[in-house]
């Protein structure tokens, strides 16, 4: 195995242990020897893969955002589906996504409430729409909005859809996602099928 992908390999590992340290103790508890100790490592080993743990936290964030970007990314460049059937599976990818991540949702819900200030937003809706402690993130944020919005454009230039609103239709489709956020980390649901009952139900109502 190369240098590499032996490193990767341990950086996903430390990624999956830290996020049981910052569940356990909370983002303000957490510490970087915390997390080595879990492990097994030192901390001047640690530091050989992350300086310290907002790095840690950061990245993680990053990857889920870059995972759930491809899963959209694939759909929105499919020719055989159509436009209403990549708004669902697009939805539904993200869901897949947010149902398998439900640890990594959970501590960001918990960093956002640590961090809570006058001006700031922290309920499960900031995941979403952006205030997350990264810049990168909160333009991955923008994008994933930007490919709805292209896959909205395009499906009302073909006649998929009715004439609508692109940035109401938008938003409708992302508050699914805050919906589903709300109940896998405040409500502990093991799923979000209701939400994608609810998502079938509006991309039929925009199809025509």
């Amino acid at each position: 195995m190369s240098i590499v992908v032996e490193h990767d390999k341990r950086r996903k590992q430390i990624l999956q242990k830290a996020l049981d340290v910052f569940m356990e103790e909370g983002f303000e508890d957490t510490t970087f020897q915390k997390i080595a100790d879990r492990c097994k490592i030192t901390r001047t080993t640690l530091y050989l893969y992350f300086r310290n743990r907002q790095e840690i936290f950061n990245f993680s964030i990053k990857q889920f955002m870059s995972e759930v970007e491809l899963d959209i990314m694939g759909v929105k460049e499919d020719p055989s589906l159509s436009c209403p059937e990549k708004i669902k599976k697009t939805l539904s990818l993200i869901l897949n996504r947010l149902e398998e991540n439900r640890l990594l949702l959970s501590v960001i819900l918990d960093y956002l409430l640590s961090k809570k200030t006058d001006e700031q937003k922290t309920d499960a809706v900031s995941i979403i729409r952006g205030s997350l402690p990264d810049l990168k993130v909160r333009r991955r944020t923008i994008r994933l909005r930007h490919i709805m919005s292209t896959i909205l454009i395009e499906g009302i230039k073909k006649g998929e859809l009715r004439k609508i609103e692109v940035g109401p239709a938008n938003d409708l489709f992302f508050s699914f996602i805050e919906s589903a956020i709300f109940r896998l980390t405040v409500l502990k649901r093991e799923s979000a099928a209701e939400i994608r009952e609810a998502v079938n139900l509006a991309v039929n109502g925009f199809s025509l």
